[in-house]
């Protein structure tokens, strides 16, 4: 089941006197969220524009099923694929790439199927599959999760014929983690929550900088043809800050432990 966790924003800026903040509501993927980065941009914006972004932390399949129905006015998720079938559809009024991280496999220290020694991501899954070693899926039709999935396809795998050895928990980034961490298991995450995680307990990044592992964020207004009532001026208001230099220097600056968690690439 995947899990829903509606958060309300309440950034400490303080408006300017006499100003009344405008609320919208945004779907967003828990990686996004797991990594911290909301907490670092949601009162700047507030701040700026006098926005109250309220999120919807979710999968991106559900962030696209919350948009389709209308109950959201934007959403930001990573899977491509999925985003230009909602498009194509009419949900939503176009895409906005703001910025982009990666996918790494993360394992037990040991490195019990012999990761590092890995051509690529092909044969990683390859080596994962054939040892049969503990791995936690999200299996929450997440961007992740579509990843991952789309990975075992490439090395002509097909998850659903895996045996015990593989785990679909139907959870967030930040569970599935912990998951993985409980069991001494293999998982793919995005670097940003695994940077941001705090219960690594001997588990380590294994196999990374494939350029297939490449993981972009995209904002996409939801149509008000399609949905009346949706605030398609505070979201389009939102992408204009999304898009700034202010949002740029934040996002880029924003690093853990030294290392940087989302590179901002949109475009004016």
């Amino acid at each position: 089941m995947i899990r829903k966790l509606f958060i309300a924003a309440t950034a400490a800026a303080i408006l300017p006197l006499g100003a009344v903040a405008e609320t919208m509501k945004m779907a967003v993927t828990t990686s996004f969220h797991n990594s911290g980065l909301s907490d670092i941009l949601l009162p700047e914006i507030k701040a700026d524009t006098g926005l109250d972004v309220q999120l919807l932390v979710v999968g991106t399949g559900q962030a696209l099923r919350l948009g389709e129905a209308g109950d959201v006015d934007a959403i930001l998720v990573h899977s491509r694929k999925a985003e230009e079938a909602f498009l194509e559809a009419g949900f939503g009024t176009h895409r906005r790439e703001i910025m982009y991280n990666d996918f790494i496999i993360v394992g037990p220290e040991e490195d019990p199927a012999g990761l590092a020694g890995a051509e690529n991501i092909t044969d990683a899954m390859t080596k994962m599959a054939s040892a049969e070693v503990a791995f936690v899926s999200r299996g929450d039709d997440s961007g992740t999760h579509k990843k991952e999935l789309s990975l075992w396809s490439g090395a002509n795998l097909d998850a659903a014929d895996f045996g015990d050895w593989y785990n679909a928990v139907g959870a967030g980034m930040g569970a599935a983690l912990n998951t993985a961490s409980g069991m001494g298991g293999h998982i793919m995450s995005d670097r940003a929550s695994w940077l941001n995680f705090g219960n690594k307990a001997g588990l380590a990044i294994l196999f990374e900088r494939d350029p297939v592992l490449f993981n972009q964020y995209a904002f996409i207004p939801v149509n008000p043809e399609k949905h009346d009532h949706v605030k398609n001026d505070l979201a389009l208001k939102l992408e204009d800050w999304l898009v700034s230099d202010a949002a740029k220097s934040l996002i880029n600056d924003y690093k853990i432990n030294g290392e940087t968690l989302f590179t901002f690439n949109a475009t004016k």
